[in-house]
């Protein structure tokens, strides 16, 4: 099932997909009006011809990616992709150098833990600055870190922690990593939670420290680029708070993207079992993990009896069963002109990438799922206008969605 906030009721709705699928819809408030259909949005292409786009088929333009995570792409053209044992790839003209990029220095490639997400600086055509976020340490004892490196040809240089989280857990759960650069030239950081009931941190289960201001577990940090704490960071000067935070209450966010017309933030985090969230982000605020959520422990039962509360921001929708998000897009290009706006998320769990429309007052109003067939880990816009996937297997793929019609 798929919850909305504001919106009570859910309606099946038949869409034509390139394999076959179905969409669920969601009705919105009587307020606001029916959005019109997709297929009724025109855009004028190059040609000044319409442009209609009913559905995408992914296309596959490179496979043998061992548990790809992250791709940022050169300004050349070329993509470079993440895979979580430890290894850095290029993709040029859609072929996979077999020989990875070098300088990547040892890190934990266990459980969940490995080489996670990658972002090239602002600046790069300047400075040629590399951003990774990745897991350090032991099975007993690590953390999330992010460091920036040097690209010179094929090999990583002048490698550079840039970012420690404060705390060490065990276990291999719940890094988070996501990295997004905001306007201004500031970078946040995903903080997983640290991990799942019974594993604890200073007497009580790990999770409760999302709602811990001194720690970073379970929170988004922003940074300079160099890995400071910006000035105008919301908890700068408060004693009970890091510096560094910038919003908290996550259990494990993986999708993080801005809208580059409106400057939101969007992210998609993992509930438990069930009560997957999209939340537009905000600096300050509380996202309420694990005192409010629409999740079940593993074990059985709620994980807490509240699902909203004064001072913690409601999700704009819920994921039950759950989704696993990992992977978010905000669509603004010219290939598919009608999802302009639109949001594409990734399921780990669904195996698909999940088509969001959302109306001007940030209510989801339909949701149409285009297949994949296998763990979709990111979604991303390239510089072509297309939207592409990296699928997280042992031969993962890195998939196009091209228009069908």
């Amino acid at each position: 099932m798929i919850f909305t906030r504001f919106i009570p009721a859910l309606a099946p709705l038949a869409i034509l997909l390139a394999l076959g699928s179905c969409a669920a819809s969601v009705s919105s408030p009587p307020s606001s009006g029916d959005p019109p259909e997709a297929a009724q949005v025109e855009a004028v292409a190059d040609t000044e011809e319409p442009v209609i786009v009913d559905s995408v088929e992914p296309v596959t333009v490179v496979d043998g990616l061992e548990h790809p995570w992250g791709m940022a792409w050169l300004p050349d053209g070329d993509l470079l992709v993440t895979e979580r044992p430890g290894r850095l790839r290029r993709i040029s003209d859609g072929v996979l150098d077999p020989t990875p990029i070098a300088g990547v220095p040892d890190l934990l490639a266990f459980s969940q833990g490995g080489l996670l997400d990658i972002t090239l600086h602002p600046q790069f055509e300047e400075n040629s600055l590399v951003y990774l976020a990745y897991a350090d340490g032991t099975q007993q004892a690590n953390r999330t870190q992010v460091a920036r490196a040097r690209l010179e040809g094929n090999r990583l240089t002048d490698w550079t922690i840039v970012f420690t989280n404060n705390r060490e857990k065990s276990g291999g759960q719940h890094f988070g990593s996501r990295l997004l650069w905001l306007p201004d030239g500031t970078l946040l950081v995903a903080i997983g939670d640290g991990g799942n009931p019974p594993l604890e941190l200073d007497g009580d289960l790990i999770r409760n420290q999302a709602q811990n201001r001194r720690t970073l577990l379970g929170s988004v940090v922003r940074l300079t680029d160099a890995g400071n704490a910006p000035n105008d960071n919301p908890f700068v000067g408060d004693s009970e708070a890091n510096p560094l935070l910038w919003s908290y209450g996550h259990r494990n966010i993986q999708g993080l993207a801005l809208d580059s017309e409106t400057g939101q933030v969007w992210s998609t985090e993992h509930g438990s079992r069930g009560g997957d969230e999209l939340n537009q982000l905000e600096p300050g605020e509380n996202y309420g993990w694990p005192v409010v959520t629409y999740s079940d422990e593993y074990s059985g039962g709620p994980v807490s009896t509240e699902q909203s509360r004064p001072g913690m921001v409601d999700p704009i929708t819920y994921w039950t069963p759950s989704i696993a998000p990992s992977g978010l897009a905000v669509y603004r290009g010219d290939r598919y002109p009608q999802w302009q706006g639109q949001l594409f998320a990734g399921g780990l769990v669904s195996q698909d990438v999940k088509r969001i429309e959302v109306d001007a007052s940030g209510n989801v109003v339909n949701q149409t799922p285009i297949p994949i067939g296998q763990r979709v880990r990111d979604v991303r816009q390239g510089p072509d206008g297309f939207l592409y996937v990296l699928t997280d297997a042992a031969n993962g793929r890195l998939v196009r969605l091209e228009p069908a019609s």
